[in-house]
């Protein structure tokens, strides 16, 4: 380290209470509660605040304006604010990459510098050869909120193809570049979403899939109709090829993908976000000539598990599968005779879960997660083993990359305390080494990971890391940050954070805690955490909260929660059931409402792990903890510190302006709530640089003077 860090809360702790003083005058904005009463299945439910939806009106707008003032007020007032600002981009400024993609002898890669807003993409001959910028995003806006969402080079490396985001939005616009000449084409692709670029092998166009053009406000219009079509270099968008759509499947996802031999092309059919999916494909005959309106094969229609294609052997393709096997088997079809009794086993189904799986240099890769972490076992195509990949260490190994035809794998492995590094493995020589890592400023010496296991109300283990300073005293007194997601089939792994760094910098102990929803364990573990089950979720995230405080890793005073998206769902449930429980809660993103998240954008796809309110026997179990209609007034809720940003067409910035509307009505003590609405961002993906610095300062800032540090009392 350049310098060394004392936690700020020791020796500004005066500043601490004199800030939380002035929280108690903070006067919010007033927030006009209207008498809609919407009745459902024979309950009548208050809406007060729907007019916040509309976050196109000029009411809504003067009351962001006016919300932000307030938030960025109190935060201003805050000395500690600008120490963390300072630290965070000091920590930020470390040069990265991504792990490169290769076609035709071609390497495209990722690479920061350290601040700026979006990585620059670049392009090499060759493994050794000098690198040359193919694509800096930061050209393509001046405040880089424009951001490339999807990218994919062109088998015969002729022509690179991307798609942009642009202020957070999931609309994607796709465009596409001459390698050579660094000009981009006049071709231009809208209103994708959710889509993958699938190149044919004869580099004359590609796969992809969008919705039709939205007729109303396309940040919160409901997105329904996917359908993959296929676009010729140089025709305009009006003359693509229509591939496939079903009119009587409105709420299907389509997904591309084209194999290494270029022979066929996958569609994938999923039904909301649900991981069982639909696989068909075309033949596309002669690599060299698709035929790009062959007929459509249905090969798997039925919907009952998950499938995923690694690649093929002629007509014979590789699967990934939770097919009878909830943990995920690889099995082999043979097109020629594809029933399910012919069907062969490769791998089977072992104690641990299969997470993703690759075929390179004619082994398969799979990536397992025992117990959350990663652990890499190599197979011949036959299914015997062929050894495992040396990890470095405790950690997550993620972005595999590889081709049948090479003897070279890429991936990248990150833990909480080391930022991703780049790795290469040489599978004929079985050699595993760093391709690009970076270097850091900060002292990943002073810490520890550790797991831990909990038991959850029903009995349940529940797995959770902590990372904390070494020879850390379990004495109460460490403010602890507890973060979790659980949800959609996601498995929460090992990851490095700038603004974690800058927390353990600041004292703090992080736990990430792996609940059921997620993928852990499977499907089992993410069905347990789904429909009626989903207060099992919440009552593992209280359980691991309980569990930090009687083993005395902290107190409720020093206890924080934070999750976004579903995540933070888990957070507004969590702080609504057990307020006593924390003192700050940091719901970024949330889905709030879940009585109306399916009326807007995709909402409706989240059915299948949440149900819908149009039902009358989900309807019950969303009533009973969705965040917004469970703030009780007259009740003390923890200091809240609401996130959100107004180009959110994911989940809708209205979740988050009316949770916080009602829990400013609602609030008892003076424990502060607070939103924070970003500009010209959304979900999460894609946000500068610049952006992210600014929002951990403060949500660190929040956080720390809401919480009372230095020693517990012990009377």
């Amino acid at each position: 380290m350049s310098r060394q860090w004392i936690p700020f809360f020791l020796v500004t702790s005066a500043m601490i209470t004199a800030e939380s003083a002035a929280a108690q005058k903070l006067t919010y904005p007033p927030t006009k509660a209207s008498d809609v009463v919407e009745t459902l299945h024979g309950t009548r439910v208050p809406d007060p605040y729907r007019w916040l939806e509309d976050t196109n009106s000029a009411e809504t707008g003067e009351w962001v304006t006016a919300q932000n003032r307030t938030t960025f007020g109190l935060l201003e007032r805050l000395p500690v604010r600008d120490t963390l600002r300072q630290r965070l981009t000091e920590l930020w400024n470390f040069e990265r990459f991504g792990v490169p993609d290769k076609e035709a002898g071609l390497y495209v890669f990722a690479r920061n510098t350290g601040l700026q807003n979006q990585s620059v993409l670049y392009i090499q001959r060759g493994a050794d050869g000098e690198p040359r910028e193919l694509l800096d995003p930061n050209r393509l806006s001046e405040d880089g909120t424009v951001a490339l969402a999807v990218t994919s080079l062109a088998p015969d490396g002729r022509y690179f193809a991307y798609a942009t985001a642009s202020g957070g939005s999931d609309w994607n616009e796709i465009h596409v570049r001459e390698v050579d000449t660094l000009r981009d084409l006049p071709d231009i692709v809208r209103w994708a979403k959710f889509s993958f670029i699938s190149w044919t092998k004869d580099g004359k166009g590609f796969f992809y899939a969008r919705f039709p053009q939205p007729t109303g406000d396309q940040l919160l219009s409901e997105n329904r109709n996917h359908a993959v079509y296929y676009h010729v270099l140089g025709t305009p968008q009006e003359q693509d090829i229509l591939i496939y759509r079903r009119p009587d499947q409105p709420d299907w996802f389509m997904g591309t993908q084209v194999s290494e031999d270029g022979r066929y092309l996958l569609i994938y059919n999923y039904r909301g976000t649900d991981p069982k999916n639909g696989l068909y494909y075309v033949d596309l005959g002669d690599p060299a000539a698709p035929k790009v309106d062959a007929p459509i094969v249905r090969l798997l229609d039925r919907f009952d598990a998950q499938y995923t294609f690694l690649g093929n052997v002629g007509t014979v393709f590789y699967l990934q599968t939770d097919n009878a096997a909830p943990r995920r088997r690889i099995i082999a079809i043979d097109t020629d005779d594809a029933a399910p009794a012919r069907w062969r086993a490769v791998v089977p189904e072992a104690k641990d879960v299969i997470e993703t799986s690759v075929i390179a240099g004619d082994r398969l890769v799979l990536a397992y997660l025992e117990d959350a972490k990663s652990r890499v076992r190599l197979f011949r195509l036959d299914g015997q083993p062929a050894g495992e990949l040396p990890l470095p260490g405790i950690g997550y190994a993620t972005e595999f990359s590889g081709k049948r035809s090479d003897s070279e794998l890429f991936y990248a492995f990150s833990s909480f305390l080391a930022p991703a590094a780049v790795y290469r493995y040489d599978i004929a020589a079985s050699r595993n080494e760093v391709h690009r890592a970076p270097t850091l400023t900060f002292d990943t010496a002073a810490y520890e990971t550790r797991q831990v296991f909990y038991t959850s109300k029903d009995g349940t283990r529940v797995p959770m890391f902590i990372t904390h300073r070494k020879g850390i005293e379990l004495d109460s007194s460490h403010p602890t940050l507890l973060y979790a997601y659980g949800g959609f089939n996601i498995s929460l792994t090992p990851f490095f954070s700038p603004a974690n760094a800058v927390w353990l910098e600041q004292g703090g102990v992080l736990a990430v805690a792996n609940l059921r929803g997620g993928g852990e364990y499977g499907e089992q573990w993410h069905l347990a955490g789904t429909l009626d089950r989903k207060q099992n979720v919440f009552d593992d995230f209280i359980a691991g909260a309980e569990y930090l405080i009687q083993e005395r890793w902290t107190s409720p005073e020093r206890l924080a929660i934070q999750g976004s998206s579903n995540g933070g769902l888990l957070v507004g449930a969590t702080m609504t059931q057990r307020p006593d429980l924390f003192a700050v809660a940091l719901p970024d993103v949330g889905v709030l409402d879940m009585l109306r998240f399916h009326k807007f954008t995709i909402g409706w796809a989240w059915a299948s792990d949440y149900g819908s309110a149009d039902d009358a026997n989900a309807f019950r179990w969303l009533r009973a903890y969705s965040p917004l209609h469970n703030i009780q007034a007259g009740t003390c809720y923890p200091a809240t510190f609401v996130t959100t940003a107004d180009h959110d067409d994911r989940v809708v910035p209205g979740h988050s302006f009316k949770f916080a509307a009602a829990l400013q009505a609602a609030q008892s003590c003076d424990r502060p709530t607070l939103i924070r609405i970003e500009t010209r961002a959304g979900h999460g993906a894609g946000k500068p640089v610049s952006k992210q610095i600014e929002e951990a300062a403060d949500l660190w800032a929040f956080t720390l003077a809401n919480m009372r540090l230095g020693k517990p009392r012990t009377d």
